[in-house]
């Protein structure tokens, strides 16, 4: 395990952006600060080792699938297919931001990264409110696959220094950027429907979320 330091969320140093990029592209596996939590990461490419091993390193249910971080709200047309205007009016509110949106999976989004559903499987995608994150999408090529950094169950980690040794050492690389500037999880929205359905009340109130939807 290699631990790089960033001096801060929109710090996004070239070099340290190259680094992680080239570690995720190659099948590596990444704990990188957002703005709501840490969390550990991989590439979401078909095939990718370091999906399976996020899943052993954070002794979750297999069942359950990993939450993509996307550079811009456009990706939310390209990895998501008949998204409501609502959702697209959530996104030009809060991305990037903590906000987190369940939407159809599109055909590029690898089988394994897709929640089956009724009338079709599901991706769920944030824009993160971190400059340091989106640099890295970018530079990587392909959107990040994402839990929090903690083991199953145990409280998520909200800076480099709160992180579970156990998971800083079973990772290729952390990237420590101190603090969270939120320090609390992303709100999960079901854009799948007709209304939106808050799945899990974060950093943005139900509320809000049913205001800037219109709903």
């Amino acid at each position: 395990m290699e631990i790089l330091f960033a001096d801060g969320l929109d710090a996004a140093d070239p070099l340290l952006v190259d680094r992680v990029a080239r570690s995720l592209g190659s099948g590596g596996v990444a704990v990188l600060p957002t703005d709501s939590v840490y969390g550990i990461c991989c590439a979401a490419t078909p095939n990718n080792p370091g999906h399976e091993r996020i899943f052993e390193v954070k002794r979750r249910d297999r069942a359950q699938t990993l939450p993509w971080f996307v550079a811009d709200a456009s990706d939310l047309a390209l990895y998501g297919k008949d998204v409501p205007a609502w959702a697209l009016r959530l996104a030009e509110r809060y991305w990037p931001g903590a906000l987190t949106l369940v939407v159809r999976a599109s055909d590029l989004v690898p089988a394994e990264y897709a929640q089956p559903a009724p009338g079709g499987g599901t991706i769920a995608l944030r824009v993160p409110g971190s400059e340091l994150d989106r640099a890295i999408v970018r530079a990587l090529g392909c959107p990040v696959a994402q839990t929090s950094a903690n083991v199953h169950g145990a409280p998520s980690a909200t800076s480099g220094a709160s992180l579970e040794p156990a998971v800083a050492e079973a990772v290729d690389l952390v990237v420590d950027a101190g603090p969270a500037t939120v320090g609390v999880a992303s709100t999960i929205v079901d854009a799948t429907g007709a209304l939106p359905r808050v799945l899990r009340e974060g950093a943005i109130s139900e509320a809000e979320v049913l205001l800037a939807a219109g709903a």
